[in-house]
């Protein structure tokens, strides 16, 4: 599991896509959610290292990658 000394790493997800850590909120309440089922969740937002779109996962489902 990655925390916020990773921030600016390289990681992977367990979808296998591979971004830079851009974040990790231990305490992330997703606002998209209907009000009575908001509640708060460890997050890890990452961004691709090409530029793209930034998504979100459980900070328990990334790996640091391993630089050859």
């Amino acid at each position: 599991m990655i925390t916020r000394a990773d921030i600016g790493s390289l990681v992977r997800d367990e979808e296998g896509r591979v971004g830079i850590l851009r974040d990790v909120i231990p305490d992330y309440e997703e606002t998209s959610d209907p009000p009575c089922q908001h509640r708060t969740r460890p997050m890890a937002f990452l961004w691709p290292q090409e530029g793209g779109r930034e998504w979100a996962v459980p900070p328990d489902t990334v790996r640091r990658v391993k630089r050859p």
